[in-house]
């Protein structure tokens, strides 16, 4: 995937500037498609050089002018193209799965420091998800009564739910695992 076809899909859902576009980025997509601010920008200008993108010009009070960007016939048509084409399954390069392999040359408890500080991020993580599945499809808009862009999009949340629970039970299989080896012999 192309970071292009992650920004045609975000301004799909909904049109902005590129620093609101950065943002979503942080706070959700960016868990799945990871790109920096300078990266989305380079990359909105080109897509809008290329046709796929529309920009327009936002005056605004008491802050800078903005310009936001929505989705052009030619974008549409590019996701769509994309969309149809099929894809390899993704496969897991996992560095920390190295590591661990590779405790059993070494001191298998040095490791366990690092991989804590992995369980906290996926916690983390979890945390971050469920918050944003109890604040965006929760309450009167409950499953059932979401539009097809919000059962897709919380969908993609509930992935993201069940992936970090499955890393937090590894990683806690991983700990339990190096503490039981102790340190080399």
């Amino acid at each position: 995937m192309a970071l292009e076809h992650a920004i045609l899909v975000s301004l799909l859902e909904k049109p902005g500037s590129g620093y609101e576009l950065a943002r979503r980025f942080d706070r959700s997509i960016g868990y799945f498609w990871a790109a920096t601010h300078q990266q989305i920008y380079r990359v909105l200008r080109r897509m809008e050089s290329d046709g796929w993108i529309e920009g327009r010009a936002v005056v605004q009070q008491d802050r800078p002018d903005k310009k936001e960007y929505s989705v052009a016939a030619l974008g549409r048509t590019a996701l769509s193209n994309w969309l149809h084409e099929p894809i390899e399954p993704e496969s897991v390069r996992h560095e920390l799965a190295v590591k661990i392999r590779g405790a059993a040359f070494d001191d298998p408890a040095a490791l366990i420091r690092e991989v804590e500080r992995h369980h906290q991020a996926h916690a983390d993580r979890l945390a971050h998800y469920l918050a944003g599945e109890r604040r965006d499809f929760t309450g009167p808009e409950a499953p059932g009564t979401l539009d097809a862009a919000q059962e897709l999009q919380h969908v993609v949340l509930r992935g993201g739910i069940a992936y970090e629970r499955m890393t937090l039970a590894w990683l806690d299989d991983v700990i339990a695992t190096l503490r039981r080896l102790g340190p080399a012999r």
